[in-house]
Parts: structure tokens; sequence; C-alpha cells
């Protein structure tokens, strides 16, 4: 059958996550001015943060933690760990997180300019996010790139996150397309690869921080623009 749909995951397959996420993060560190008041480097803290965010979405994918506990305990357990133990601050740096998140908009190295080749093959394009329904669409419209889908599925939507097969029969009901037409592209190992693979679907892992997994028969690029060896 031939391949008529191409699934997008968002956080750093297209839309630049950790980079947007890194410039807000300091630009309310620096108005809080943590480093004088506590002699805290940022780079130190912004790597102690990333490191523990992505063991809570780690758990959240799993279904071991709620959305409301990844936001409690991001900032306060990144804090905690240089001694300070400040929900106040920590609440702050949330609120504020979340309020500012899509004022940096950088997307992907090559992001557009595949989105435009891929329209222009007459592919239909879709987003599969495992983020946050109001924060994925914000993120898909003020970046510019929500014309280039017919769907974008949040998993807040349906309750589940990927590798969870309800979210593909989900949003391939949404776009009315048969699993045999379809594909995802993702840089999540567990959630996207192994997740669309599990459920029948074909997939392409951007290997963007070069973790060299391998599966027989996976299709691995580490360059949004290698899309085009495969579609």
């Amino acid at each position: 059958m031939k391949m008529q749909h191409v699934y997008f995951d968002l956080d750093n397959t297209l839309w630049d996550h950790r980079r947007n996420a890194y410039l807000n993060i300091k630009n309310l560190f620096e108005k809080q001015e943590i480093t004088s008041k506590y002699n805290i480097d940022f780079e130190e803290f912004h790597a102690v943060y990333h490191d523990i965010n992505e063991e809570l979405w780690e758990k959240i994918r799993d279904g071991m933690i709620s959305k409301e506990y990844l936001r409690e305990h991001r900032f306060y357990d990144s804090f905690k760990h240089f001694g300070i133990d400040n929900k106040e601050l920590s609440l702050y740096f949330e609120e504020h997180f979340l309020d500012n998140m899509v004022s940096h908009n950088e997307l992907v190295e090559g992001a557009e300019d595949i989105l435009d080749y891929l329209k222009a093959k007459n592919y239909t394009l879709h987003i599969i996010s495992n983020g946050f329904q109001e924060v994925t669409e914000r993120k898909c419209i003020l970046s510019g790139i929500a014309p280039y889908f017919k769907t974008i599925t949040s998993a807040d939507a349906i309750g589940v996150r990927k590798p969870n097969p309800r979210i593909f029969e989900y949003s391939l009901g949404l776009s009315e397309a048969k699993k045999e037409e379809s594909i995802l592209i993702g840089d999540d190992w567990i959630a996207d690869a192994m997740g669309a693979t599990d459920f029948g679907m074909d997939a392409i892992f951007f290997d963007v921080y070069k973790e060299d997994k391998k599966e027989p028969g996976l299709k691995v690029i580490t360059h949004l623009q290698q899309i085009k060896d495969y579609l």
C-alpha cells in the first residue's frame, strides 16, 4: 500500500524543545538573580534540571507519575539539589516557564524545508505529541508550522502517551488513515520508534543525539534532510 500519511513527533523532532527551554530558563534565572543570590552557576543548574526533567518525562511516558507531579517537582528537585528548599521559588519558575515556553520558537535545523518537501509530494502531515495539548498547539501556531498539519494529537486528548498503542489508534482515527499507509518520525527510541513499530506502523528514528540505537529493518536518520532518502 502506498505511503500517504506522515506523522511527526513535535519536541526535538521539529520544534527545538531543548534549545527553547534552555533560553527560557536562562531568562528566568537572570531575572531572579539566582547566581548572585545563591551562588549557583546557570550551566550547572541547567545540567541538573535537564537530567531531572528527562527522568520525570520518562516516568510520565511509562504511566508512573502525573503531569501535576512533574510540574511540582522538576524545578523544586533541581533547586533542592543545590541545597535550596524553596517551594515558592520553584513555583515561580514553573509558572513562568510554562507561560513563557513559546516566547522562543526555534525549529530543529531543516524542519521547514522537509515539511515543504513532503507537502510538495502530496503527503498528508500530522503531529502526535506526548506533550500537553494547550502547549503543543501554541508551539505549532507560534512557530508557524501549524498550517502544514491536518491533525495535531497530544497525549492529553486521550489520556495515554506514546508508546501506548491507543494514542496511535486515536490519531489514525482522526486522520481516517490506515497504519499500512502511515509512517511516524520521532526522536524518542521507546515512545516513537518502538511505539510505532510495535503498533504496526512504519517508523523513522531521528537519532538527533547520536544514541546509535539499532533495530533490524528500522530506518534511522541523524538530520531531517535524510527523510528524503525514504519518502
